[in-house]
């Protein structure tokens, strides 16, 4: 079996090979994708991409908003509605709504009028008034849990079929996931509109504790999570990419459904969402169902755009976080964003430094110098200029110091020395060949359509090989030069703290 499988990859990779070539004229037009494109009346945009065989359906829908667009104060806010999401709506996760509602009312006034008295000085007076309150919130959340369902969504859709449900919040985006039957389209969309349509906030309290847990567990107790938290609040001076997606704690644990309300209504809007549709379907039955369940969806005034530019890094910056933990580095440059010509030099540069044992950084520091156990980079793409960063981990006796003079060695070859033929088509067609098979799945065409969709526009899918195939040997160097300078980078080393 082992053998099959090793000849099936060697057949494979020789065929798209010979597809990638360069000059290989235009083998990559065999995989660019006809996807139809409809705009609702509510400016809702769906994009629909007929695949026949099996009968069965990758459905996404982005939110363009992300962490990016939040603001100091309701930081990872947009990570909390991706719980909060499926928590349901006046219909899902309630057995009467018109009795929780004025539980729920009530719940955000106990908890103001405690917050304001917690506040002040702790007189036997205010210390009744505080019992007495949280005696009367306690009673409240128990009305409330006797009327909710709770995941009565994530229960639903198992039973008819689907699989894949989840969600994921990113500096830009927070994406909703679903494979499904074909025939149970019209469930999911009776499902999905329902909760943009009628989104009810509930459980928001209890849901703000698990994601503070989540902040501890993936940041707070993380050495990686650290250090790369600190690396971007450094590295970005004024861009909203420096605050993480999470959120800060002391942001999280003051947010409120109250206050969290108006931005649900102005981000999550028909005219800020995009749907997905990958899979057996037909394209015009497809627009109908969408019309007919999303479209009485209200749009709202175009969501603010993200304004602030980070300017120019004057000199190199340089942190260091303590913990209990073996060191690591990670390393940041200042790149441009998706779409730029640069961003595919970019891509090609992150692949001779990083993709698989055979790449520089493997071979260099871990295979021939031995002075780290691992050695990463990664190039973005993102929706606004970004970082492209460097990640490793010494191996012991050695310093981080001496793994960030070998990153910058191989970084400095390739401003310097050409790469060669071979290695240049080595790499160009690993990254045609991920980049195609990453699509050979519904679930795999509709998250790429989604991802780059959210961040620029879907057909960059359709140009990125035959782009990334141009890069030569020059726009390496030339892109390495540009960007890989002291002036442009920050650094950041994770180290033990002293006596732990």
């Amino acid at each position: 079996m082992k053998l099959l499988k090793m000849v099936g990859f060697v057949l494979v990779f020789a065929i798209l090979t010979h597809m990638f070539a360069v000059g290989g004229g235009h083998a990559s037009d065999e995989f660019k994708l006809n996807v139809n494109e409809h705009v609702f009346k509510n400016g809702l945009k769906a994009l629909i991409l007929e695949k026949r065989g099996a009968p069965i359906v990758s459905l996404r829908i982005i939110y363009k908003v992300g962490s990016a667009n939040e603001r100091t104060g309701i930081t990872g806010v947009s990570h909390l509605f991706e719980h909060l999401m499926f928590k349901g709506s006046e219909i899902f996760g309630t057995r009467d709504y018109k009795s929780e509602k004025p539980l729920l009312d009530k719940e955000d006034e106990l908890l103001e009028l405690l917050t304001i008295l917690k506040k002040e000085e702790a007189s036997k007076e205010t210390l009744e008034k505080v019992g007495k309150f949280e005696k009367e919130l306690a009673e409240v959340r128990a009305k409330l849990k006797e009327l909710s369902i709770s995941d009565e969504i994530w229960s639903i859709y198992p039973t008819h079929g689907a699989s894949g449900l989840n969600a994921s919040t990113s500096k830009d985006t927070t994406t909703y996931y679903c494979n499904l039957p074909a025939n149970k389209m019209e469930l999911w969309a009776f499902i999905e509109s329902d909760r943009m349509k009628n989104m009810v906030l509930r459980e928001f309290y209890s849901e703000r504790d698990v994601v503070m847990e989540e902040r501890r567990l993936r940041t707070d107790n993380s050495p990686s999570g650290r250090l790369f938290e600190q690396l971007s609040a450094v590295s970005f001076s004024a861009h909203p990419y420096k605050w993480p997606i999470i959120g800060w704690m002391s942001d999280i644990e003051k947010l409120t459904r109250m206050s969290t309300a108006a931005y649900f209504k102005k981000y999550y809007c028909p005219n800020n969402a995009v749907i997905i549709v990958v899979g057996d379907v037909d394209t015009d039955e497809t627009i109908k169902l969408i019309d007919k369940y999303f479209g009485d969806a209200q749009s709202q005034s175009p969501p603010p755009p993200v304004e602030t530019v980070e300017p120019p890094q004057l000199g190199e910056k340089r942190l260091y976080v303590e913990y209990d933990a073996s060191p690591q580095i990670a390393i940041a440059y200042h790149v441009p964003a998706v779409g730029e010509p640069d961003q595919y030099a970019m891509d090609v540069i992150e692949a001779i430094l990083s993709r698989g044992r055979t790449s520089r950084l493997y071979k260099s520091l871990i295979d021939e110098k031995h002075i780290a156990v691992s050695a990463n980079a990664y190039s973005g793409p993102y929706k606004y200029p970004g970082n492209f960063i460097f990640f490793a981990t010494p191996r012991q006796p050695h310093t981080a110091e001496e793994v960030e003079k070998a990153i910058y060695d191989e970084i400095e070859k390739l401003k310097t020395n050409p790469v060669t033929d071979w290695e240049l088509q080595k790499i160009k067609n690993q990254i045609s060949a991920d980049f195609v098979r990453s699509m050979e799945s519904n679930s795999g065409l509709a998250s790429t359509i989604a991802h780059f969709e959210s961040i620029y526009n879907w057909r960059y899918i359709n140009s990125y090989v035959d782009k990334t195939l141009a890069v030569t040997k020059d726009d390496i160097m030339r892109v390495a030069k540009k960007y890989f300078t002291k002036s442009n980078r920050t650094v950041g080393i994770l180290e033990k703290k002293e006596g732990a």
